[in-house]
């Protein structure tokens, strides 16, 4: 039974990006490595007395989902390269076609950081930026003397030695 009002995880925030492309090729994957692996036990009269249906089954279920792993991981891959302002082609080829998975490890280890959007109009920041570059909102606090970026926590500023107080409040600037 599902829980109402449960706040959704980080994790299933990105589950959500992977287009259902993916969930469909996924599950014919997860069928097909199913169907292959007990096809080629049953085929094969050499060891076919060795697997048994308590065993063939595990095995089937094993190679089938590590196939829609890999399918999904791939489809992840081709949806977050893309908001992530990466190629979404070259990285989905690499991940197919480099071998033994090293191609998504590399994905995730070479990957960009995710932009963050304006709070006001929605528009992709730097990371560093203090000042929205289209509506001029501020996204750091910053020290109302020399108008540099400071940290919430700060009680004075790094740059100019002023006393900041308490709280370190955004500041807008006038137009």
């Amino acid at each position: 039974m599902p829980i109402r009002n449960q706040t959704p995880t980080r994790f299933m925030d990105e589950v959500h990006i992977i287009s259902p492309w993916a969930y469909a090729v996924a599950s014919l994957g997860f069928v097909a490595a199913g169907g292959a692996v007990v096809y080629s036990t049953l085929t094969n009269k050499v060891h076919s007395h060795f697997y048994t249906l308590p065993v063939l089954v595990p095995l089937a279920i094993a190679a089938g989902t590590a196939i829609a792993c890999y399918i999904l991981l791939i489809g992840y891959i081709n949806a977050d390269s893309g908001r992530r302002g990466m190629s979404r082609l070259a990285w989905t080829l690499m991940a197919i076609f480099i071998p033994n998975a090293l191609g998504i490890v590399l994905y995730f280890v070479l990957r960009k950081p995710r932009t963050p959007n304006c709070p006001q109009c929605g528009t992709p920041v730097e990371p560093g930026f203090a000042f929205c570059p289209r509506c001029r909102y501020s996204l750091n606090p910053a020290c109302p003397q020399c108008q540099r970026s400071v940290h919430p926590g700060d009680k004075f500023c790094p740059y100019c030695g002023r006393d900041l107080g308490a709280v370190v409040t955004p500041v807008v600037p006038k137009e």
